[in-house]
C-alpha cells in the first residue's frame, strides 16, 4: 500500500511538472510572437485589420461599362458587394449614408482565343480579360483614397468538346477575380 502511495506522489509531482512547462512554453511563444507584432503595418506586422479604421462603410454603385459587352457591370457590382461583405470590416450602404464610394469604369472586355483545333479551326481554349480603372473616394472629404488605372482579370474557359464550357463560366470568374482585386486594393498601404 506504501509503494502505491509513493507512486501516486510521483505521478502528481510529474503531472505538475509538465504543466508548469507547457505554461511557460505557452507564455515564451506569446511574448515572442508579439514582439513581431507592430501597431502600423508599416512598422512590421500587425496584428489589426489590414483595411483603413477611420471608415465604416462604402458604397459600391455599379462601373460604367464602355466595352461592347453587356452584362459584366452587373455581374461585377454583385460580386464586389460579396467581396466587401466576406472580407472587409466595412458595410455596403448607399452613396448617401456611405463615407466611401468605390466607383469604376469597365475599360475593356475582350475574349482571347489561346489554341484552337488543328482539324476543325474552333477555340480549344477562350480567356475572358477585362480592364477597369477605379477610384476609392471618401465621400466626406472628395479625396481620393486610392485609384488605379488599367487593373487587369482574366479567366480561362474551353468552349470545345467535350468540356463546351459556356463564357458565362469564364466570365463569372473573371469578374469574381476583379472583385477580390480591387477589395484587395483597398487594405491600408504598405
Amino acid at each position: 500500500m506504501r509503494g502505491a502511495a509513493t507512486n501516486s506522489g510521483a505521478m502528481r509531482q510529474a503531472t505538475a511538472h509538465l504543466v508548469g512547462a507547457s505554461l511557460a512554453t505557452a507564455a515564451i511563444v506569446t511574448l515572442v510572437s508579439l514582439a513581431g507584432c507592430a501597431a502600423r503595418p508599416t512598422e512590421g506586422y500587425a496584428a489589426t485589420s489590414p483595411y483603413p479604421s477611420a471608415y465604416k462603410s462604402v458604397a459600391l454603385p455599379v462601373f460604367r461599362n464602355d466595352s461592347p459587352m453587356r452584362g459584366f457591370e452587373r455581374d461585377l457590382a454583385d460580386a464586389l458587394v460579396k467581396s466587401v461583405e466576406q472580407s472587409t470590416p466595412y458595410k455596403v450602404r448607399s452613396e448617401a449614408s456611405a463615407d466611401t464610394a468605390l466607383r469604376g469604369t469597365i475599360t475593356a472586355i475582350d475574349l482571347v482565343q489561346l489554341s484552337k483545333d488543328p482539324t476543325t479551326g474552333l477555340a480549344n481554349e477562350m480567356m475572358v480579360r477585362m480592364r477597369v480603372n477605379f477610384e476609392w473616394v471618401d465621400l466626406r472629404t472628395g479625396e481620393r483614397i486610392v485609384a488605379r488605372e488599367g487593373v487587369e482579370s482574366s479567366a480561362l474557359f474551353v468552349p470545345s468538346y467535350p468540356a463546351r464550357e459556356p463564357l458565362e463560366l469564364g466570365r463569372l470568374a473573371a469578374v469574381e477575380q476583379l472583385s477580390r482585386d480591387l477589395v484587395a486594393a483597398m487594405q491600408s498601404r504598405w
